[in-house]
């Protein structure tokens, strides 16, 4: 099966760049591009990819209002592919609203080849892609910028024991074999465990985890691993 790729980014350069390493994989494949997030709401709608690589600062719309319109179609209805966000350090600022607009994860632009084609094959596998160095940096802005106990704690009631204790390993980003070892169970254990707290919780990945967890104050700045 082929993996879709939108690219949206307005400098022409970068795109071409980003096309030519995924255009070599045997299973991936560019099928368009966009200069803004205008445009990639309507080529989105046109090319249904399954992928979007989401640039964050562009002309006439950014990325995280791209990425809110992409991920709520009109009457529900529409294609609704894993958004992974480009960024840089320097607009940490903007990461934690691109999380709640729906973003599947983040990579830096400054990412080598290898690991953009992972983050490709990751989050269209269904999996967050959570950079321990990007993770990081996430935590301290929305410390800094929004309270602990934006949202109760009871919406975890329906966890159990173990699967509250998973919950905290996943926001911590950590992987499933990670949980595995952290918790003394098996991976697939552990994979199982992830599944069914997405589920309970309503979450779209595991990257959601990490937001629900700082807007309850389950876990605090400094408890993050990498």
């Amino acid at each position: 099966m082929t993996i879709r790729v939108l690219i949206v980014d307005d400098q022409p350069m970068y795109r071409l760049g980003v096309a030519a390493i995924l255009n070599a994989q045997p299973d991936i494949s560019v099928v368009g591009e966009a200069g803004d997030g205008q445009e990639a709401i309507s080529r989105n709608r046109v090319l249904n990819p399954d992928v979007v690589l989401m640039d964050i600062r562009m002309p006439v719309m950014n990325g995280i209002e791209a990425t809110r319109a992409i991920n709520n179609p009109p009457n529900g209805i529409g294609n609704v592919p894993r958004v992974v966000i480009l960024t840089t350090f320097d607009l940490d600022d903007y990461v934690y609203d691109a999380l709640r607009a729906g973003a599947s994860g983040f990579l830096l632009k400054d990412a080598g080849a290898p690991e953009l084609i992972s983050a490709v094959r990751t989050v269209h596998d269904g999996d967050a892609l959570l950079s321990p160095r990007v993770t990081r940096r996430l935590i301290e802005s929305f410390v800094d910028s929004a309270p602990a106990g934006l949202t109760s704690k009871t919406v975890f009631n329906s966890l159990t024991e173990r699967e509250l204790e998973v919950f905290l390993e996943m926001a911590r980003g950590k992987s499933n074999s990670e949980i595995g070892k952290s918790l003394f169970i098996a991976e697939q254990t552990a994979k199982t465990h992830v599944s069914r707290v997405i589920g309970k919780l309503g979450l779209r990945d595991r990257v959601h985890a990490v937001v629900l967890a700082y807007e309850t104050g389950m876990v605090r700045p400094g408890e993050t691993d990498g």
